[in-house]
C-alpha cells in the first residue's frame, strides 16, 4: 500500500505546486524564497500525509505550512528591512488562503491559470534557455536532473544556470506578473517550448522506474489545446498540438500488461487512437497551409506518418528522411541528426546508418546520451555485424541510461545477442521513440 500512496502524495504536490509557487512569490516578492518555502512544505506534506493521509484541502494545507517556513527562514535570516516587511506580509496573511497574486490581469484572454503562470515566468528579461528552464523548474514540476537531462548537460551546469537567472530576476526586481496581452507574442515561443518539454518527460520519462508519467502528458495537452485555441493563426502552435496528439495517441499500445515498454515497431496498432492521429493530421495540414513552416510541424507530420502506417513495414521512411532533411534546416540539432541517420538507416540500409553515425560519433555530442548508443548496436545488428561491437554499444548505453524501463529493453536485447537477429528497432523515429529536446 506504501507505493501507491506516496504516488498519489506525490501528484498531489505536482498539482498544487504551481499555485503555490505563485501565492508565495507574490507573497515573498522573491522567486528562490518561494521555491525553498514550497520545496519545505512539499517535504513535509511527503512524510506527514504518509501517516495523516492527504488533507481535504492539500493546497491550503501546504500554503499554510510554506508561509510558516518562510517565516522561520526570513526571522532566522533577517538581514535589512526588505526581509523584515517579507516577515510582516506573511504574518498579516490568513494562512489558509490560496489566492492567485493581486496583479493578474482579470480582463486578459490567457484564462487559464497555469497557463498564465507560464508566460508570467517567461519574461523577455532573460534568455529563452533561462526562461524555459525556470519555467519548467518553478512551475512545470519537474527537477533540475530531469530538466538537465532536456538541455544535454550535467545537472550541476542546469543548477548554476538556474541560480544565475533567479539572481537577475532578484537582482534587476523583475515582477512576476501575467503580461498584457501585447506583450504576450514575445512570450509564445518559450511557453511553447514549456509546454513540448513537459509533454516529453511525460511521454519519454528520463528517470526512475514509470516509463510514462500520464500526469505530465495530459497537463501539457491540455494547456496546449488551450494555447492553440487562444492563437489558432499561429502555425507553430498548432503544429505542437498535433505532435503531443500524434504521440499521444500511441500511448495505450506502448505499455505490456506486465508494465514493459513495447517497442513502435511491436505494438498493437489496433490499441492507437485512430481518430486522434486524423486529428492531429488535419492539424499539421493546417499549420502547413499557414505557409510558415516550423519544427513542431514537420516533427508533427514525421509522427503523423509514424501513425498513419497500418505496419511497420508500410512506414513511409524516405518520406520521413526528407522531412528530417527539412527539420534539419531549421534545427541542426545533434539530436535530430541521430534520428535522421536511424531514419537513413531504415529506408537505404544500415550502413547507410552508421556511416552517419560515425560522423556524429567524431563531434562527441552526444557520447553521453543512452539513445545514440542503442542506435548504433541496432543497426550494427541489421548490418550483421559480429557480436562483439552490438555488446559494446550496447555495454555504452546500459551505462548511460536513466529509465528503469529502457533499462530493462536494452538488457533484454543484450541477453538475446547469441540469437538470430530479428526486426526489431530499439531507438530513433521508430524504437524507443527517442525525445527531442
Amino acid at each position: 500500500m506504501a507505493v501507491p500512496i506516496h504516488d498519489a502524495i506525490t501528484r498531489v504536490v505536482r498539482d498544487e505546486w504551481p499555485r503555490l509557487m505563485a501565492t508565495l512569490h507574490h507573497d515573498l516578492g522573491n522567486l528562490q524564497a518561494a521555491e525553498d518555502a514550497a520545496q519545505d512544505a512539499a517535504e513535509i506534506a511527503l512524510r506527514r500525509w504518509l501517516d495523516d493521509g492527504i488533507p481535504d484541502r492539500p493546497g491550503a494545507w501546504m500554503t499554510t505550512v510554506a508561509r510558516r517556513r518562510a517565516v522561520d527562514r526570513i526571522r532566522r535570516d533577517r538581514i535589512g528591512r526588505e526581509k523584515s516587511d517579507a516577515a510582516a506580509r506573511l504574518d498579516r496573511t490568513d494562512p489558509m488562503t490560496v489566492d492567485v497574486p493581486d496583479d493578474r490581469l482579470d480582463g486578459s484572454v490567457l484564462r487559464d491559470e497555469q497557463l498564465q503562470l507560464f508566460f508570467g515566468c517567461c519574461h523577455p528579461a532573460l534568455n529563452v534557455e533561462s526562461q524555459v528552464a525556470l519555467t519548467l523548474r518553478s512551475l512545470g514540476g519537474l527537477t533540475t536532473a530531469e530538466i538537465a537531462r532536456a538541455f544535454r548537460v550535467t545537472e550541476a551546469t542546469m543548477a548554476q544556470r538556474l541560480v544565475r537567472a533567479k539572481r537577475k530576476i532578484a537582482t534587476a526586481q523583475i515582477p512576476f506578473r501575467i503580461p498584457a496581452d501585447p506583450e504576450l507574442l514575445a512570450r509564445l515561443g518559450a511557453v511553447r517550448q514549456v509546454l513540448y518539454l513537459i509533454f516529453n518527460e511525460g511521454a519519454y520519462t528520463s528517470s526512475g522506474s514509470v516509463p510514462i508519467r500520464f500526469d505530465l502528458c495530459v497537463e501539457s495537452i491540455r494547456l496546449t489545446r488551450l494555447l492553440a485555441d487562444l492563437m489558432p493563426d499561429d502555425a507553430e502552435t498548432t503544429g505542437l498540438l498535433a505532435l503531443v496528439l500524434a504521440i499521444d495517441a500511441r500511448r495505450p499500445a506502448r505499455i505490456a500488461k506486465d508494465g514493459r515498454l513495447v517497442l513502435l515497431e511491436a505494438q498493437d496498432r489496433a490499441l492507437w487512437n485512430h481518430d486522434t492521429i486524423n486529428t492531429a493530421g488535419v492539424l499539421v495540414e493546417r499549420a502547413l497551409r499557414l505557409g510558415r513552416p516550423g519544427p513542431f510541424q514537420i516533427e508533427a507530420a514525421i509522427q503523423v506518418l509514424h501513425g498513419e502506417a497500418a505496419t511497420a513495414a508500410d512506414t513511409d521512411w524516405p518520406q520521413i528522411v526528407v522531412l528530417y532533411d527539412r527539420l534539419l534546416a531549421h534545427r541542426a540539432d545533434a539530436t535530430v541528426k541521430l534520428n535522421r541517420a536511424v531514419a537513413v538507416g531504415m529506408a537505404t540500409g544500415p550502413q547507410a546508418g552508421l556511416v552517419l553515425l560515425d560522423e556524429l560519433a567524431e563531434t562527441g555530442e552526444l557520447a553521453s546520451v543512452h539513445y545514440f548508443h542503442a542506435a548504433r548496436a541496432e543497426l550494427l545488428t541489421r548490418a550483421g555485424a559480429a557480436p562483439e561491437p552490438i555488446s559494446a554499444a550496447l555495454d555504452l548505453a546500459l551505462e548511460l541510461v536513466t529509465n528503469d524501463a529502457e533499462r530493462e529493453l536494452l538488457e533484454h536485447r543484450r541477453a538475446r545477442l547469441a540469437e538470430p537477429p530479428d526486426q526489431t528497432v530499439t531507438n530513433g523515429s521508430s524504437g524507443l521513440e527517442m525525445p527531442k529536446p
